[in-house]
């Protein structure tokens, strides 16, 4: 049975936080970054139809760090494992988001049989180097669409030092500051999203692991063998995880379905979060009645 509200366990060594929220069938939530703190990805609207295990990943939030700063996709998903074998849940869905999204496709592939379904939400089959080399051709028709703006200028600059490895970024404080001049290119409109919330939306780090290397990681033409219903979700407007990464995981993985997002960036579920949780719990409800549950 699954307790609602916070928990910390400690799992291999490492502490592992958690926090339980809604009701249905469980899905563990596990968010982007990495190193990202995981409350941007809270989902109220769809905690009414699931039991959302959200996680923070390793090296975020109140989880602790990883000895050797050896954060591999392969890494994360063993410590989804963990925690779901700690939970004693024989089944349930598995939502990554962006760097998640990653991890629950690895997941998929190490840990056959023990999804019920699988959501990758603005996700990608590949790592860092192929990533922001079509990031950076995104980010190219981001700053042609907004040049005007003073904010999309800002991060279009703030982007391209980081790629080129100008950034200064060696802290929490750095890297909060990073992400908050960088975060208008994630959204398809950035002032309609803030006028939307009542406030810009946030990024927030409360952790940073200097050790942290960087991961390469590739799945394509491995996807074929995830046998496990799966729904791939895409914001239009995303650069750092395109369209063209979804159609892709869609055309490896036999029976998927794709949904992409017109009016989206890479936060579905801020920028059009009832299409969102509609399309998260028709799946789930669909996943459910063709196992006859």
């Amino acid at each position: 049975m699954l307790t609602a509200g916070p928990h910390q366990v400690e799992l291999d060594g490492i502490t592992q936080a958690f926090e339980v929220v809604g009701q249905g069938p469980p899905c563990f939530v596990h968010s982007g970054g990495p190193g990202i703190d995981s409350n941007y990805l809270r989902m109220p609207l769809v905690e009414q139809y699931m039991t959302m295990i959200y996680l923070d990943p390793i090296g975020t939030g109140k989880s602790g760090l990883l000895p050797g700063g050896d954060y591999s996709v392969a890494e994360y998903a063993r410590r989804l494992e963990l925690l779901r074998d700690h939970l004693d849940i024989t089944d349930g869905f598995v939502l990554g988001h962006s760097h998640g999204g990653m991890v629950g496709l690895q997941y998929a592939l190490d840990h056959p049989g023990r999804l019920r379904g699988l959501i990758v939400y603005n996700g990608a089959p590949v790592g860092e180097s192929d990533l922001i080399e079509e990031a950076c051709r995104q980010v190219a028709a981001i700053a042609e669409r907004w040049p005007d703006r003073a904010e999309m200028v800002a991060a279009v600059r703030e982007f391209r030092r980081a790629v080129e490895g100008q950034d200064d970024v060696h802290d929490v404080e750095s890297y909060a500051e990073h992400m908050k001049v960088i975060l208008p290119l994630y959204f398809a409109d950035y002032r309609r999203t803030c006028a939307e919330l009542g406030a810009p939306p946030v990024a927030s780090i409360t952790v940073y692991d200097p050790a942290r290397k960087p991961y390469e990681w590739d799945v394509r033409s491995k996807l074929g063998a995830i046998d496990v219903p799966a729904l791939v979700l895409v914001g239009s407007y995303d650069f750092i995880c395109p369209p063209v990464w979804a159609q892709l995981i869609h055309a490896e993985m036999p029976g998927s379905r794709l949904i992409e997002f017109s009016d989206s960036g890479h936060f579905l579920h801020l920028e059009e979060s009832r299409k969102f949780a509609e399309a998260v719990r028709d799946f789930s409800m669909e996943v459910r009645q063709a196992a006859g549950r």
